[in-house]
C-alpha cells in the first residue's frame, strides 16, 4: 500500500509526509500515489497476460486526466461512458483505437464524435440506439465498429446500485431469450456496422469470482454459437468490476482473477477487453480533512470536518464503508464517532459508528480506499469548492485539479440583462 505510517505515527505517501502535503495544498484534498497507480494496473496486466487482451482503464472511476496520462504510458487503453470522458481520454494521450465507449444512453452528438474521432469499439446496449449508430453512419457513408452488451442475468451478488449483470436492469441486451443472437446476426448484415463482438459488466466490487465465471461461461457459449452460425466475433469484451479491501488493506487478487480467465480464454482465439477502474484506483487515493469541532451527544461524538457529502458520496449514496484514521497517530482514548460535514443534511457523513481517538480542531483525518468514485462523484453543492487533487510522484506532489474560489464559481454564471441593475 502507498500510504503508511513511519515509525514516528506519522502517515506518508510514497515517503512524503502527508502533514507537509496538506500544509501547502490545504483541506479537503484528494492526495494520489502515482507509483501506487503505476504497481496495480501493472500488476493486472501481468495477472492477464497469458491471454490475448487489452486493459482499458475505466475513466468512470478516476477521470483525471493527469491519471490516465500515467496509466497511457504504462499501456492502457480506456473505457468511458460519455462523450466528455471521450475527450478526456484522448487529451490524456490515449490512441483512438484503444478507447471503448459504453453506456446505455448515447447522444446522436457522442456517436458522431466517437466516428469522427475513429474510436476503437462503441459498445451498444439495444436495437434503438444500434439504428441510431447505423443511420449516423450512413450519412457518412461509413462503417461503425460496433459490439453489442449482453446481459446474461447473473446475480454478482454486489450492492443493488452497482449490479448491472441481472435481466431487472437497464444494462445489456438480454441472451437467455436469443435477442443478442438476433441482434448480433443484424450487424453481420449490416453495410454501415462492423461487428467486433460481445461486451459485458455484470456489476462492481465483486470479490468472489464465481459470478464471473458464470457470467463468462454464458459469454463464450453465445460467442461460439454465432461462430458456428458464420458470424464475424472476434472481440470478447469482459468488462470491470474486481473488487478492493474497503474493511483491510489486502490488495485486489488480481493473480486469481489472471487464472480464471487464462482456464477459461487462453485456448480460445478470442481478442479480449478487460475495463479495470475501482481495483486499479481506489487503494492509490486518499481524502484529507480537518477537523473543524468535535460535538458530544449521549452516547457517541460528532467529529465535525471540513470534508462532506459534496466530496465523498459514497457512504451516503451506498451506504459505503470507509476506513478512517487519524493522520497523526495517537495513544488517546477511543470514542464512538460520527465523522460528519458541514452540509445541511443528515445524510452528510464520511462514516458513522466508528472507534475513533479524541480528536480535537485542526487535526487531520484521513479517508482510505478513496482514490476511485470519489473526487469524479464530488460536486459543489452548498456553494462549497469542488475538491482539489493532488498526484505524488517524483518525489513531489503535484496539484492536479486546483480548488476553486467562491469567486471563480460565481463568476461561471449568468444574470439575464432584465435582472441586472
Amino acid at each position: 500500500m502507498p500510504f503508511l505510517y513511519n515509525d514516528d505515527g506519522h502517515l506518508t505517501v510514497d515517503g512524503l509526509l502527508v502533514s507537509d502535503i496538506v500544509a501547502a495544498h490545504g483541506t479537503p484534498l484528494y492526495i494520489y500515489s502515482a507509483a501506487g497507480f503505476v504497481d496495480y494496473f501493472t500488476s493486472f496486466q501481468q495477472a492477464v497476460a497469458p491471454v490475448k487482451g487489452k486493459v482499458h482503464f475505466a475513466v468512470k472511476a478516476n477521470s483525471a486526466i493527469a491519471v490516465l496520462r500515467l496509466l497511457a504510458k504504462q499501456g492502457a487503453g480506456a473505457d468511458i461512458v460519455s462523450g466528455g470522458e471521450m475527450m478526456r481520454a484522448l487529451a490524456a494521450g490515449i490512441a483512438p483505437a484503444d478507447i471503448v465507449f459504453s453506456g446505455v444512453g448515447k447522444t446522436d452528438d457522442e456517436i458522431r464524435l466517437a466516428l469522427s474521432k475513429n474510436i476503437g469499439q462503441i459498445n451498444a446496449e439495444s436495437l434503438a440506439e444500434i439504428y441510431r449508430i447505423e443511420a449516423i453512419a450512413a450519412e457518412w457513408d461509413m462503417k461503425a465498429p460496433v459490439a453489442i452488451r449482453v446481459n446474461p442475468d447473473v446475480d454478482p451478488g454486489s450492492h443493488e446500485k452497482i449490479s448491472t449483470g441481472q435481466k431487472t436492469t437497464k444494462f445489456g441486451i438480454p441472451i437467455a431469450n436469443g435477442e443478442a443472437a438476433e441482434i448480433y446476426r443484424y450487424l453481420q448484415d449490416s453495410a454501415h456496422l462492423t461487428p467486433r463482438g460481445l461486451a459485458m459488466h455484470i456489476g462492481s466490487q465483486l470479490r468472489d469470482l464465481a459470478p464471473f465465471r458464470k457470467a463468462y461461461l454464458v459469454l463464450l457459449e453465445l460467442a461460439d454459437s454465432l461462430r458456428a452460425a458464420g458470424c464475424e466475433v472476434t472481440h470478447l469484451d469482459l468488462g470491470g468490476g474486481l473488487g478492493i479491501d474497503y474493511e483491510g488493506q489486502e490488495r485486489p487478487d488480481f493473480a486469481a482473477y489472471g487464472a480464471l480467465v487464462e482456464e477459461l480464454f487462453a485456448s480460445r482465439e478470442y481478442q479480449l477487453g478487460f475495463e479495470p477502474g475501482r481495483s486499479i484506483a481506489a487503494d492509490n487515493g486518499i481524502l484529507v480533512t480537518s477537523v473543524l469541532y468535535t460535538k458530544p451527544a449521549e452516547d457517541k461524538a460528532f467529529v465535525i470536518t471540513d470534508a462532506a457529502m459534496n466530496d465523498l458520496i459514497r457512504p451516503t449514496l451506498y451506504d459505503a464503508h470507509h476506513r478512517i484514521e487519524a493522520v497523526e497517530l495517537s495513544n488517546r482514548a477511543q470514542q464512538n464517532s460520527d465523522i460528519v460535514g458541514p452540509v445541511c443534511e443528515t445524510g452528510d457523513y464520511l462514516a458513522k459508528g466508528q472507534d475513533m481517538p479524541e480528536m480535537q480542531a485542526g487535526e487531520l483525518l484521513a479517508v482510505f480506499n478513496a482514490g476511485a468514485y470519489g473526487a469524479v462523484m464530488s460536486s459543489s453543492y452548498n456553494t462549497r469548492p469542488v475538491t482539489a487533487e493532488c498526484l505524488v510522484m517524483d518525489d513531489g506532489a503535484h496539484i492536479i485539479r486546483p480548488r476553486k474560489s467562491i469567486e471563480e464559481m460565481l463568476a461561471e454564471e449568468q444574470v439575464p440583462d432584465s435582472l441586472s441593475d
